[in-house]
């Protein structure tokens, strides 16, 4: 389990991993990757009950986790390849012909710590409640983690399982939404405007952490919290505020690095801003 100091020093390394795997592919999505590495970095070397050596797709034993919001796999592979899944060394195979590293979650490959195919958005929720009763049948006694995105939210089978879950009292689910307020075509208020999505979560009867995603104290505290509400009736969502691209000047803030690679010359400005920790692939 890693402190916050050294947890800060391990989303510095994922976010250059992240630009630097989609600059290798020319294509990938590091914008929302980078708004929610700091929380993904929380989640699998502080929070989550998991062991790369003994992982199985069943998930039974250990604390699980579905990326709902399937496009982001950059920061998921290197979160995962850092935690030992697979050799870090495997990140520079990301998008190339052939690897299991594909642009998408797949599990076609094999590829440890890969619970579910995902990308078709708004899936993942209802998947990762399927687990989680699952686990509630077998009295397994561990927590389902799903990452959902803010744009991903507008999709209408995000709330038949909001519904679903509360409705059965799913309360070893424990989902997190990436509030960057960004999606590939602008703003989400200017798409769809989701509002108050807070409230909404209360109203669908979920309890609601919110916590700034940035953060790293705020992070743990705020899954210390939902670990505490774990079991007891109800379902819980943390609702993180992210900035899309953080972590580098030139992409913060802006829907236009949702899809879009840098180039040479940008990755090399980028690697200027993120520390090398934990040395690149």
């Amino acid at each position: 389990m890693q402190s916050a100091e050294d947890l800060k020093k391990t989303a510095s390394q994922v976010r250059r991993d992240i630009i630097r795997m989609v600059t290798k592919a020319k294509s990938g999505h590091p914008g929302g990757s980078m708004s929610c590495t700091d929380f993904l970095t929380a989640l699998y070397f502080n929070v989550m009950d998991h062991d790369p050596a003994t992982w199985t797709r069943d998930g039974k034993g250990q604390d699980v986790f579905y990326l709902s919001a399937g496009h982001l796999t950059p920061v998921y592979y290197s979160v995962l390849a850092r935690a030992g899944y697979f050799p870090v060394s495997e990140l520079g195979t990301f998008r190339k012909f052939g690897t299991r590293l594909q642009g998408h979650p797949s599990v076609e490959k094999g590829l440890p710590g890969i619970i579910q195919a995902s990308g078709s958005l708004g899936q993942g929720l209802s998947a990762a409640i399927g687990t989680a009763i699952a686990k509630k049948m077998d009295n397994d006694g561990k927590n389902v983690y799903v990452l959902c995105g803010d744009g991903e939210s507008e999709e209408g089978q995000i709330w038949e399982a909001a519904m679903f879950a509360a409705h059965h009292k799913v309360d070893n689910l424990i989902a997190m939404t990436d509030r960057n307020h960004q999606q590939i075509d602008g703003t989400t208020e200017s798409v769809a405007g989701l509002g108050d999505l807070e409230a909404i979560w209360k109203a669908f009867g979920w309890e609601v952490i919110p916590a700034d995603g940035h953060d790293m104290e705020a992070i743990l505290d705020a899954f210390a919290k939902a670990k505490s509400l774990s079991g007891k009736g109800k379902p819980i969502m943390i609702m993180f505020n992210t900035e899309m691209g953080h972590g580098v000047d030139f992409m913060a803030g802006t829907h236009k690095w949702h899809g879009n690679a840098p180039s040479e010359e940008q990755c090399a400005v980028a690697m200027t801003q993120l520390e090398e920790t934990l040395g690149d692939f």
